[in-house]
């Protein structure tokens, strides 16, 4: 009778890592490993302890008390949250538009190779976004008043009654001004590097097929950005529901026309560091987060999309 043997290779026993390969396993490990720590230490531990705080109420009588989703329940019913999202979200449809649409149409003209200067012109546009947002808005603040600033100055010297920049009816545009002021630059700077990496191939060719300017930038180099122009957009509507610095600033100078829930982060810091409602800050800020992250990654999804 035959007896059936199992293949060599059925019997050879599973390899086991060799000492150089473990060794190459923790050396890819002490690579990652600073990044690791600093990630787990500045964004890990804050996000996991404002979840902890979230879950939890301070009261005036009886302490702290665990109270679960009862946090979240109210911010998703607080008025004053909502009409902060409500104002940022105008904001962000309004501004975002526009200054990407400037930084666009700045980076296209230094692209194109016929400004005259383009260097200086180029540095120019960007410098502004070298200004911090603080010194940018209470410049702005004062360029914008019309007792002691800019409006009031013209208004004086030319007989004129010019609109009031921080009544309550422009107070939201001019915020929209200075926001705009300050980041055209940086946004131009990320189009015109995806714009100086389009292959000269492209343009040789549509040249030798007699396309004009315009339709070159709307056959070749609108297409060939479009990974940049996704991911100028998705950082501009983060800035936009992060907006606090202008706000805090002006107001100051506009104390009733900009509340302290006039904006969701500048709500948070309220709630924070004047109401002492830090459970609750915690809560609104992680709300916050997760209706950013939402918004964002749609944006992503339907901007990289085939054919969109």
């Amino acid at each position: 009778m035959t007896t059936l043997h199992p293949p060599a290779a059925a019997r050879r026993r599973p390899a086991q890592p060799s000492a150089r390969q473990q060794r190459r396993s923790w050396t890819g490990w002490g690579f990652i490993g600073p990044f690791a720590v600093v990630f787990a230490l500045v964004f890990l531990a804050p996000l996991a302890y404002s979840v902890y705080l979230s879950l939890f109420r301070t009261q005036l009588i009886g302490g702290t008390h665990f109270v679960g989703l009862d946090n979240y329940r109210q911010a998703l019913q607080d008025g004053q949250f909502w009409d902060g999202v409500a104002r940022v979200g105008l904001f962000l449809l309004v501004q975002v538009p526009v200054m990407l649409g400037i930084a666009l149409l700045v980076a296209l003209a230094l692209d194109s190779g016929r400004l005259y200067g383009k260097d200086f012109f180029r540095i120019s546009v960007f410098l502004p976004y070298a200004v911090p947002a603080v010194v940018a808005s209470l410049m702005w603040g004062f360029m914008y008043g019309t007792r002691f600033g800019l409006v009031g100055d013209i208004n004086d010297a030319f007989g004129l009654s010019l609109p009031d920049p921080l009544s309550s009816g422009l107070i939201l545009a001019s915020i929209g001004n200075i926001v705009t002021w300050e980041f055209v630059g940086y946004n131009m700077l990320i189009f015109y590097s995806a714009l100086r990496v389009v292959p000269h191939s492209l343009y040789e060719a549509a040249e030798i097929d007699g396309a004009g300017q315009w339709r070159v930038i709307s056959a070749i180099k609108l297409p060939a950005i479009r990974g940049a122009l996704v991911i100028a957009t998705i950082f501009s509507i983060i800035g936009s529901f992060q907006l606090f610095n202008e706000p805090a600033i002006l107001q100051k100078l506009a104390p009733n026309d900009i509340t302290t829930d006039y904006t969701p982060n500048y709500y948070t810091y309220s709630l924070s560091f004047s109401g002492q409602q830090h459970n609750y800050s915690a809560t609104v800020a992680i709300v916050m987060g997760v209706i950013t992250m939402v918004v964002a990654y749609v944006v992503q999804l339907r901007g990289m999309r085939k054919g969109a």
